[in-house]
């Protein structure tokens, strides 16, 4: 399912989870650490969705994430006997930095437990926050059961990713600086992964918004592999599914939240899904297009706009809700994106084997304004003649019309290139 409506008519008094007091008082709590984080217009953006689009860039935040304001207003609310019992987290890298960050402001003992295959920059920027870090598993799942042991087992105060309201107050604080830039904004679209930032924005919109006569739409969008909230909706109560991969891991999260769930069923209006094209799109089109870096899960929002998915009217905010990617996972992700968007071909020609081909396909190749990167000239293709080779070129191109006319060319030369995805 792609995208789920949902209709709602609470009312601040009737909402579950953090009063407006409380997130005004978390907002005096997270203004001692976090940055206002800039509020960019988009002309691209809004030329598609045909009303002006904003983005609201957390990707610019302290620890690269919107995660230091939850964790930031968790600890600080911690008693005196828990602050000395000390802390435990576990995450694939955002919560982590924002926990750890937090534990060292407040001289707090954090312990963190982490996928095997964390990123080196997020394991790196955790450890240099003061943090012990543990590696667990290679998902989610396995460490924060050895986080939840360790918190049974040493008394240390387990710090959960969502679903907790001191967390989704202090997710929040972000909602509330939306309105305070921009308090016009007709729409937001919101990244979910178990639910803390989508229920805190939510929440604390809706209840300002009300107190001002306005009403705010809220969109949610999730990575279609990772995707629980539209089957728990559907099923009235947080569900369990079965995970697929996907490149937004920050936001995959196999069951929402069992606050998060009730806030997120009051306050969004909407929830949508996007496959990992449109993600990995969207992350090509906000480096070329914004000049900003953001990790795959907190791109989905504008990779909801790009895939047509988000009908909204007046003024939108897209949240790019992280920055905090590896160098390497992002080389492979642009690449990635280049294909999705028909600007990087991967054509595979069969040949005659015999001299002057390679360059004849190379000419026509050049004579159609197109730039070959990579060859592999090999005579053991599947399907081969004997007195055939086969040649596999990689393309840069400038989008799906001119990578027809390349094809196109080729064919009226006699070649007969096919694509290899």
């Amino acid at each position: 399912m792609s995208s789920v409506p949902m209709n709602e008519e609470s009312t601040s008094e009737t909402l579950a989870g953090p009063s407006l007091a409380d997130f005004e008082a978390a907002r005096l709590v997270v203004d001692q650490v976090v940055d206002v984080t800039p509020m960019e217009s988009s002309h691209y953006l809004s030329e598609l969705l045909g009303g002006e689009v904003f983005l609201k860039c957390e990707n610019l935040q302290r620890t690269g994430s919107f995660k230091i304001r939850g964790a930031y207003n968790r600890l600080m609310r911690l008693t005196e006997d828990e602050k000395a019992r000390g802390v435990v987290a576990a995450s694939a890298g955002n919560h982590a930095q924002g926990v750890a960050f937090a534990a060292r402001e407040l001289g707090i003992d954090s312990t963190i437990f982490m996928p095997v295959g964390v990123a080196l920059p997020k394991l790196q920027a955790t450890r240099d926050y003061g943090a012990d870090v543990e590696l667990r598993g290679h998902d989610v799942a396995e460490p924060l059961r050895a986080a939840a042991q360790f918190a049974q087992d040493t008394g240390a105060v387990f710090i959960h990713p969502f679903d907790h309201p001191d967390v989704v107050a202090g997710q929040g604080t972000l909602g509330l600086e939306i309105l305070d830039q921009l308090p016009e904004v007709d729409t937001i679209i919101v990244p979910i992964g178990g639910g803390g930032l989508i229920s805190g924005v939510a929440s604390a919109v809706k209840q300002k918004a009300a107190e001002n006569g306005r009403t705010v739409r809220i969109i949610g969008v999730q990575a279609a592999n990772a995707s629980a909230y539209p089957v728990s909706l559907l099923n009235g109560s947080p569900t369990q599914i079965e995970l697929a991969p996907t490149i937004a891991d920050g936001i995959a999260v196999s069951k929402p939240g069992t606050l998060n769930f009730e806030i997120v069923s009051e306050t969004v209006d909407e929830i949508i899904t996007v496959e990992d094209d449109d993600i990995a799109r969207a992350l090509l089109v906000l480096l070329e297009r914004a000049k900003l870096v953001v990790e795959p899960a907190g791109a989905v929002a504008v990779a909801a706009i790009l895939a047509g998915k988000v009908q909204a009217t007046g003024t939108t905010v897209a949240i790019l809700s992280g920055g905090n990617i590896d160098p390497l996972v992002m080389e492979r992700i642009i690449s990635y994106g280049l294909a999705a968007s028909e600007r990087y071909l991967k054509l595979r020609i069969p040949l005659p084997d015999r001299p002057g081909q390679l360059a004849e396909t190379a000419k026509i190749i050049a004579e159609s304004n197109a730039n070959v990167v990579e060859v592999l000239h090999t005579r053991h293709g599947n399907g081969l003649r004997i007195s055939e080779v086969e040649l596999e070129l990689h393309i840069e191109t400038r989008g799906p019309e001119h990578a027809e006319q390349v094809i196109h060319n080729l064919r009226e030369a006699g070649y007969l290139p096919r694509l290899d995805f």
